[in-house]
C-alpha cells in the first residue's frame, strides 16, 4: 500500500487527522511558538521564518516519502492542536514508526493524543496490515514516555546518541513498540471508550 499518493484522514468523535497542509499555517502560528514543543526536536521555531521552513520540511518529507505528515484537529474546539507523522515506514517488512507528535500546551494532556494515536494504530494495524509500530522518546521527555506507555506500548530499549538536537547535541532515545497480536486487546481495554464512540470508520481516497 503507498498511503503516499493517497489523501488519509482519520477520525473519531474527540479529533480528526488531515494530511499536512500549509492552509493550517495560522492554525499552527498560534501554538507552535514555545520551547517545551522544540525542545527534543531537531527545530527551533523560533519566528514565522522558522515556521516557514517546518512547513516546508514537514511537506517535502511526504513528497520524497520520507515520512506521512497530519495535522490533528481537535474536534472540541475545532482548533489545530498539534502535528504527527507516519515515518520510518518499512513496507516489505510490514513496520513503521508513529512520532514526530507535538501539541500546543492547551492540549497537552488531553484527550487529543490518545485519540489521535487510536487512530494512527487503527490505520497501520487494520488499513495497511502492518505487523509492528514502534515509538522512539528522546530519554529526558519524561512526559512523552508516561504518554507512550499509556497506550500499552512496551518498552524495548535505550538508543544512545539516536539523533541530534536542533542545537547540534547527541540525544539518547528509549524505543517502545506495539505488534499486531497485542492489538485486538488494547482497542478493547485501553482504547475502549475511544473505540466505542468511534464517529465511522477511517477514511481513505
Amino acid at each position: 500500500m503507498n498511503i503516499f499518493d493517497r489523501e488519509i484522514e482519520l477520525e473519531n468523535a474527540c479529533v480528526k487527522l488531515v494530511p499536512f497542509s500549509d492552509c493550517y499555517e495560522e492554525g499552527l502560528r498560534t501554538i507552535i511558538f514555545d520551547k517545551e514543543i522544540t525542545q527534543f526536536t531537531g527545530n527551533h521555531i523560533v519566528n514565522d521564518h522558522d515556521l516557514g521552513k517546518y512547513i516546508r520540511a514537514a511537506l517535502t518529507s511526504r513528497q520524497e516519502k520520507q515520512t506521512y505528515p497530519f495535522i490533528v484537529i481537535d474536534k472540541l474546539t475545532n482548533q489545530v492542536a498539534g502535528v504527527t507523522r507516519f515515518g520510518n515506514i518499512i513496507f516489505h517488512s510490514k513496520r513503521l514508526e508513529i512520532g514526530w507528535t507535538w501539541y500546543g500546551k492547551p492540549y497537552r494532556g488531553t484527550h487529543v493524543n490518545h485519540a489521535a494515536k487510536f487512530e494512527l494504530l487503527r490505520y497501520a494495524f487494520e488499513e495497511m496490515d502492518f505487523n509492528r509500530v514502534q515509538f522512539s522518546v528522546d530519554a529526558e521527555n519524561l512526559r512523552s514516555q508516561k504518554a507512550v506507555l499509556k497506550l500499552g506500548a512496551k518498552q524495548e530499549g535505550y538508543f544512545r546518541c539516536n539523533y541530534t538536537d536542533a542545537s547540534g547535541n547527541c540525544r539518547d532515545d528509549i524505543y517502545y513498540s506495539i505488534i499486531k497480536s497485542e492489538w485486538p486487546e488494547l482497542k478493547n481495554t485501553v482504547f475502549s471508550q475511544i473505540s466505542n464512540r468511534a464517529a465511522e470508520p477511517s477514511k481513505r481516497t
